[in-house]
């Protein structure tokens, strides 16, 4: 017997898609985006870890700064992901403002039916989002020194 392919959900919903100041967990988006109906539920917690550059001493806080246009990006980058997305609903929550080692900047529950739909949708989400939102972090370190991130070529 042949396995038939999965045939794609009409509609993946967007339970949430924003950008905020405050705090947030991939545990609460994933109880936004369950259901009786789907298997599966995948989610992603990018936290904010204690280095980076190399040299330059731990990481001890993150500030991270938005575009006025980034609410706007990431419901049109969510949006995007989901409308080819055999997946259930999604949930996508990036932070801005400071944020302490092992917070959560990037928060993201994908639900489907079948768990390879629900894995694939969060790493497209995860990636887009990181590619595509103007959202850039401002690096504090342990020697006192700081760089910015992100900044499209502007890095200093």
């Amino acid at each position: 017997m042949t396995a038939q392919p999965t045939p794609p959900r009409p509609g993946c919903q967007v339970v949430l898609a924003e950008v905020r100041g405050t705090p947030v967990s991939a545990a609460e988006l994933a109880a936004l985006v369950a259901g009786r109906d789907r298997g599966a539920v995948v989610t992603f917690d990018g936290v904010v870890r204690d280095h980076d550059s190399p040299g330059r001493g731990p990481v001890t806080l993150l500030d991270y700064e938005g575009h006025p246009s980034a609410g706007q990006v990431i419901a049109d980058v969510v949006a995007g992901v989901a409308a080819g997305s055999r997946a259930a609903a999604v949930a996508v929550v990036h932070r801005t403002g400071p944020l302490e080692v092992g917070e959560c900047a990037l928060a993201v529950a994908v639900a489907a039916s079948h768990r390879g739909d629900a894995f694939e949708t969060a790493a497209r989400l995860v990636d887009e989002v990181k590619e595509r939102l103007p959202v850039w972090k401002h690096q504090h370190f342990g020697d006192g020194s700081d760089e910015w991130v992100g900044l499209g070529g502007l890095d200093a």
